[in-house]
């Protein structure tokens, strides 16, 4: 038996994953924080990658990472954390979760993006202040 190199992970991957009739390459998996096709962030092949989602209660958000020494139990590897303490709180959790763990330093910031749209989402819109009519 063979160890898949990454690269051919990736082009095994790009298939079943890409979102197709749109000219931009996206991606639909579900570790992959900029939902764009390449390499760079694709979150199957990577040991460590990190996902975020939203919770299932639509409070929060939810921190999907791969445990590196768990890389080849599948079932194993995969952790989920819920973070609904509020917003700033939330945030700066998930930026010292991902610089204390060295979860791809270069994606953190597409991690806290994410992260506070999802938040910014489950706000309630704000309505439009009702101006008084001119009476003529």
């Amino acid at each position: 038996m063979y160890k898949k190199t990454s690269k051919l992970q990736v082009n095994l991957a790009r298939k079943n994953v890409v979102k197709r009739n749109i000219n931009k390459p996206f991606s639909s998996e579900p570790y992959n924080l900029t939902n764009l096709n390449a390499f760079k962030y694709n979150g199957l092949v990577h040991k460590k990658s990190v996902g975020i989602v939203d919770s299932p209660d639509k409070k929060g958000f939810t921190v999907l990472y791969k445990k590196q020494s768990a890389q080849f139990k599948p079932g194993k590897s995969i952790v989920k954390r819920t973070m609904k303490s509020g917003a700033r709180r939330a945030l700066y959790k998930l930026k010292r979760l991902m610089n204390a763990n060295k979860y791809r330093r270069d994606l953190t910031k597409a991690a806290l993006r994410r992260a506070s749209a999802i938040l910014r989402s489950q706000k309630p819109p704000r309505g439009k202040k009702q101006r008084p009519k001119k009476e003529a």
